[in-house]
């Protein structure tokens, strides 16, 4: 009998924005140890600073350190209180003035191309009280289209990811997006699949497929539907099981990282139990086509 073919499946990677009590360094002896193969880097406290005067030179000793190591990276810029030291996640692509936005998402592409990253990734900010949803939609165009053209040019992949809440808040959204861009190559989507319990009109499945191979980084977590919260896997409704089977079916070989941003006070029992139970379901769809194929 023929010997079935290895079935595609992603990379298991963390977020450092779950090991905030850690050093960067320590933190990726945590996840090397417990065998991960990948990073997500958000930019920002307490592990890189983009702004610092040596930025490329730590992204340089950082490659080198991930290399060794053999894991990969994806560029996260969620930091909550970098750009204003008063309001989480501001400025947004969507708010009046966004420069200090645009000049951290230039710094962000910078990094990850001396990083070799998989993609920086990114998302439009909830619209302003008084500002319509088509206003907000013609500036997050305009700025998109900033940050592509910029990614472009230093060959870097984007991940645009929906948000619950946000003015792309769906896949569907991403989509249309990126579709009034021209359907640029540099621009790709990020999917949570925590948020496709918490908001996508068809489940993870339907949100998967149409991501479909514009997929570029998959972010790993529970949720309950209609609620942002992210939780540690097995304790909301998310199918972990049928997610990466769906990841499998669609072909995704990119990483796949656990977010859990408020869970740093428990990140090394955290992270062991998370990849304990992605390899779990990684198995599964080995098993499945081994025995489909007898």
């Amino acid at each position: 009998m023929i010997a079935p073919d290895t079935p595609p499946v992603p990379v298991l990677g963390y977020g450092t924005n779950g090991f905030t009590d850690h050093t960067l360094s320590d933190t990726l002896d945590v996840l090397s140890g417990y065998g991960y193969g990948a990073v997500a880097l958000t930019l920002g406290h307490p592990h890189f600073d983009p702004f610092g005067d040596d930025w490329e030179a730590r992204a340089r000793t950082l490659r080198d350190d991930l290399t060794t190591r053999g894991m990969r990276v994806v560029v996260e810029t969620g930091a909550r209180y970098l750009l204003d030291k008063h309001v989480k996640h501001r400025p947004t692509l969507v708010d009046v003035d966004a420069a200090r936005r645009m000049t951290f998402l230039a710094r962000a592409i910078e990094i990850a191309g001396v990083l070799g990253a998989d993609c920086v990734s990114m998302w439009s900010g909830v619209t302003p009280e008084g500002m319509s949803d088509a206003e907000a939609w013609r500036l997050l165009v305009d700025r998109t289209a900033d940050v592509v053209a910029l990614a472009s040019v230093r060959g870097v992949r984007l991940g645009f990811e929906p948000e619950p809440g946000m003015r792309v808040e769906t896949v569907s959204d991403s989509l249309a997006l990126r579709s009034e861009l021209g359907n640029p190559e540099a621009l790709g989507i990020t999917v949570d699949l925590g948020h496709c319990v918490a908001v996508e009109p068809g489940g993870v499945v339907e949100a998967l497929h149409q991501a479909g191979d514009l997929l570029v980084n998959v972010q790993v977590d529970d949720m309950m539907p209609g609620v942002h919260e992210h939780l540690e896997l097995g304790t909301g409704q998310l199918d972990i099981d049928l997610a990466f089977r769906t990841l499998s079916e669609i072909g995704y070989t990119g990483v796949a990282a656990i977010e859990l941003p408020r869970d740093s006070h428990a990140a090394p029992r955290l992270a062991k139990e998370s990849i304990a139970r992605m390899r779990q379901a990684l198995d599964t769809i080995t098993h499945d086509v081994v025995r489909s194929a007898r």
